[in-house]
């Protein structure tokens, strides 16, 4: 590596260290505040719970502070980039949630809590300058360009075909309902008084009325995004358009679909009992959370693997 080349790679690795190091620091003094004030940091979290959520903001962007300190005092030395990408890990899973924080805001027009919100955003914007960090000392030619834009291999796309597929009973559900039909012990009509009771929008409202759902057209969209990711028209667009919210979609719908899943099989086993929430009984409410979490999980899978494969295949060479 040349002395310019160095220089720069060097200036690179401590602005990323410097920008990432501020944010910890604003991420603890965040977490400081909610902790000390007993405002709980999980999405309907309790007062048990507040200030125990607070300060695992606190530890985590205190540690975030100190890795990023030494990585600009030290240089990025094999332990630092471990510990920068245990810490970006660790700020993955605080930012979970994200992406319904997101949906909630847009048809809802308010978010279950405004902290917990806050601190998966903040989280997101970390997880992003910690791997970006740990990524700064990579060298990029001047001289570089991108292929010409190629499909995904064959498995890749057969797993978009599965994500494709698992959303079909979600949106046959979805559309019984807004048509007017019943489901799960459902009428259309009771769907719709429940969402003018938890608040719903007049944008989700108004869909509704119209024989759409938002939801379907979230899933349609999603669908998309998924596509684009394993074939070459989605590389026309900028690279991180497509990236960003594959990422985000990802880092939510898959934990959230697995987790459901798991759930849903010890609920059949009877080992847990799903409460009924809305429906008129548990097994009401256990196969519609079987074709919910099913979609999101088989989507959440095949994004997941698509973006990884978009990400290589629009690198620069």
């Amino acid at each position: 590596m040349t002395g310019d080349v160095r220089t720069k790679v060097g200036h690179r690795r401590r602005w990323a260290g410097r920008a990432a190091m501020c944010w910890a620091v604003a991420y603890a003094v965040f977490g400081l505040a909610c902790a000390v004030n007993g405002t709980s940091l999980l999405p309907r979290g309790g007062a048990a719970g507040a200030s125990a959520s607070g300060w695992g903001v606190v530890v985590l962007g205190a540690v975030a502070a100190l890795v990023c300190g030494a990585v600009v005092r030290y240089g990025l030395r094999p332990a630092l980039r471990a510990l920068l990408w245990g810490t970006c890990g660790c700020a993955v899973i605080a930012a979970f949630g994200l992406l319904m924080d997101v949906v909630t805001l847009m048809f809802g027009q308010a978010v279950d809590s405004w902290a917990a919100a806050t601190q998966h955003a903040l989280a997101a914007v970390g997880a992003v300058l910690l791997a970006g960090t740990a990524r700064s000392d990579r060298r990029t030619p001047e001289a570089s360009s991108v292929g010409a834009p190629s499909a995904a291999s064959r498995p890749l796309q057969l797993g978009a075909c599965a994500g494709t597929v698992a959303f079909h009973p979600y949106v046959v559900m979805k559309l019984i309902w807004v048509s007017g039909g019943t489901f799960a012990g459902v009428s259309g009509g009771e769907m719709l008084e429940l969402s003018e009771a938890n608040g719903a929008s007049g944008i989700w409202l108004a869909l509704e009325s119209w024989g759409l759902d938002a939801t379907v057209l979230l899933a349609a969209l999603g669908v998309f995004l998924l596509w684009g990711l394993v074939r070459p028209w989605g590389q026309v667009f900028p690279r991180w358009l497509p990236l960003v919210p594959a990422v985000i979609g990802a880092a939510t719908l898959l934990p959230y679909g697995v987790i459901g899943v798991g759930y849903a099989a010890l609920a059949t086993a009877g080992v847990v009992t799903m409460r009924r929430g809305d429906f008129p009984s548990s097994d009401d409410a256990l196969l519609v959370a079987w074709i919910g979490m099913v979609a999101f999980a088989a989507y959440g899978v095949a994004l997941a693997a698509a973006a990884r494969s978009y990400w290589r295949r629009t690198q620069r060479t």
